[in-house]
């Protein structure tokens, strides 16, 4: 991994405001966190490390060469790993990789190739096993069960066309697959490798997806439609269609609503409106015995236009939606805002964000990195 010089990293401190409590590796050393939030994002072939406590201040920026044309990231704690799928998601757009990362030292611990795509991964909560699908632009139907020590494939899934998103349960006993050419989520135990339900029928074209802490529900979003459906993970059937009522999206754009997140206590759910600028706020805490209640519609103020740059793949501001794991703020991949799930409003702004939809969150303590969310928000 290669880092930036000592006095460019000054320098891109000094321009986000941050000089004063920044943290800056010295030449050769191994840069370390203290204890604090952190939220990790990845612009092309970058990682920047903002400490959620301390306003959102920039505190590390490493070049990361490896991050090109970013599918996916995934963090485990006990093992001190961070894993990237990069490269291809299959189809025309070509082969992919994943890149395994110690966190201690920030230095890539292996790299390997793959004869698919690689595409939105997850890791099993002891570090010990990658599920990665082989890619959204494919009409294959794999996700690789891939030892992570290695990244040497040990198992596959079949589940629908177009491998795309993967949430990992918390407990790690299951873990939920979106195919974005399909009708249906699937479920598959990880002790088994095998499917053992099928969510839906769903809209059609599962797109970003999430599920709450306590694996009875999923929350979907989907090709071409404006908001989001909920579906019940222990019987497969959709519960709820919610349309952003007042709104209307353009039918030629893919998904209008490109991100979806809960507050880590279920009460509270966020969907994206990527054509309209506005996160829309939902109050979720009686779901399923009632339906999700309208709660705001939150004017972005950095509006999800144009492209991303540098960019190396897909480049145009689709959109993404994470939770902190305190469930105070919402950040908002390819607009760079931060939202207060307080006020309902744009309380910040994070620059790397508004070029990235690949943020994450790690929490460290003593120097040891010790709790994550998942990119969908859900922890373990």
């Amino acid at each position: 991994m290669r880092r930036r010089s000592s006095a460019a990293r000054w320098c891109a401190l000094l321009a986000a405001g941050a000089f004063a409590a920044a943290f800056v590796a010295a030449p050769h050393a191994n840069p370390h966190l203290g204890t604090g939030r952190y939220l990790y994002v990845f612009p092309d072939r970058g990682l920047d490390v903002y400490d959620i406590s301390a306003h959102h201040r920039l505190v590390l920026h490493l070049d990361l060469p490896q991050a090109h044309a970013m599918r996916g990231v995934a963090a485990a704690m006990p093992t001190q790993r961070l894993f990237l799928s990069v490269g291809g998601n299959g189809g025309a757009n070509g082969n992919g990789s994943i890149v395994a990362i110690d966190l201690l030292t920030n230095r890539v611990v292996w790299q390997r190739n793959y004869p698919t795509g690689t595409d939105g991964l997850a890791v099993t909560p002891d570090g010990s096993r990658l599920y990665v699908p082989v890619g959204e632009h494919t009409m294959d139907d794999r996700w690789h069960v891939a030892d992570a020590r290695t990244g040497k494939i040990v198992a596959e899934i079949h589940a629908g066309p177009g491998p795309h998103n993967t949430v990992m349960s918390p407990d790690g006993s299951r873990v939920y697959l979106g195919p974005r050419n399909s009708r249906y989520l699937y479920v598959a135990s990880t002790k088994a490798n095998r499917i053992v339900r099928r969510v839906g029928p769903l809209l059609p074209g599962v797109r970003p997806f999430t599920i709450d802490n306590t694996r009875q529900l999923a929350y979907t979003t989907a090709t071409g439609f404006l908001g989001f459906q909920v579906s019940s993970l222990s019987t497969g059937r959709v519960l709820y269609t919610v349309p952003a009522r007042g709104f209307s999206a353009s039918k030629s754009l893919g998904t209008p609503s490109h991100g979806i997140t809960l507050t880590p206590d279920g009460r509270m759910l966020f969907v994206i409106d990527v054509p309209n600028g506005y996160v829309h706020a939902y109050d979720v805490a009686h779901v399923p015995a009632q339906a999700p209640r309208h709660m705001a519609d939150i004017r972005l103020h950095h509006l999800l236009v144009g492209h991303e740059s540098p960019c190396g793949g897909d480049c145009g501001r689709a959109g993404w939606l994470l939770t902190s794991l305190d469930g105070r703020y919402v950040y908002v991949g390819d607009s760079g805002d931060v939202i207060g799930t307080h006020s309902l409003a744009v309380v910040g702004f994070i620059p790397a964000l508004a070029n990235s939809r690949y943020p994450i969150e790690i929490d460290w303590r003593d120097g040891v990195p010790t709790r994550t969310s998942t990119r969908s928000g859900v922890a373990p």
